[in-house]
C-alpha cells in the first residue's frame, strides 16, 4: 500500500460544530434502497432520477473502502440521517435566513463579502438549500444557477437528464 502523506493540518474545532437539532423533517437512519425510494418519492424526481439514485447506492455498496484520505473505517451509515429538512424554505434574499443558520455559516468562517462576491451562491444546510441568489448582471447573459429539485421539475428537466 502507497504511503500517506499529509498536506496541511486543519484545525477540526472550526468544522466540527453541532447545532441543536430543530429539524421540520428528519428521514429514518441508515441507506438503503427503501430510504432511496422514500426520498425519491418525498421530493418528486422523475422515475429516471429515482433508478440512477438506486443505481449509485448499489455502486457505492459494492465499493471497497477508499484508502487514499482519512480512515472512514468506523462510518456506519445505518446510524446516520442521510436526509435531513431544516424548518425553512429557500431563500434569495441572505436576510431573510434564519439568523441561527446565518450563524452557523459565519462560524463556518464564510464571510458575506465572499457570499456578496460570488455570481451566484447556494448556501445549504442540512439535506436542503436555504439561500440561492445569483447576480442579476451574471442571470442576464443566460447562465443557468439553480439547485436540483427544481432543475428536474422545470424548465431544463431535459438538460439534467442528458447528463446523467
Amino acid at each position: 500500500m502507497k504511503e500517506k502523506s499529509q498536506v496541511a493540518d486543519i484545525d477540526r474545532s472550526v468544522y466540527d460544530i453541532r447545532d441543536k437539532e430543530d429539524d421540520a423533517y428528519r428521514m429514518q437512519e441508515g441507506l438503503t434502497p427503501e430510504i432511496i425510494d422514500r426520498l425519491s418519492k418525498e421530493k418528486g424526481d422523475p422515475v429516471w432520477m429515482q433508478q440512477f439514485r438506486l443505481q449509485s447506492l448499489q455502486i457505492y455498496n459494492e465499493m471497497p473502502i477508499p484508502d487514499w484520505g482519512p480512515s472512514i473505517e468506523g462510518l456506519d451509515m445505518d446510524h446516520i440521517a442521510t436526509y435531513v429538512r431544516p424548518k425553512t424554505d429557500m431563500k434569495s434574499d441572505w436576510k431573510d435566513v434564519p439568523q441561527d443558520i446565518k450563524d452557523t455559516f459565519e462560524r463556518l468562517g464564510i464571510p458575506q463579502a465572499e457570499r456578496k462576491s460570488l455570481a451566484g451562491v447556494g448556501a445549504q444546510y442540512d439535506s436542503e438549500l436555504v439561500y440561492h441568489n445569483v447576480r442579476d448582471e451574471v442571470a442576464a447573459q443566460g447562465v443557468v444557477y439553480t439547485d436540483m429539485e427544481s432543475a428536474l421539475k422545470g424548465e431544463y428537466a431535459d438538460m439534467v437528464h442528458k447528463y446523467f
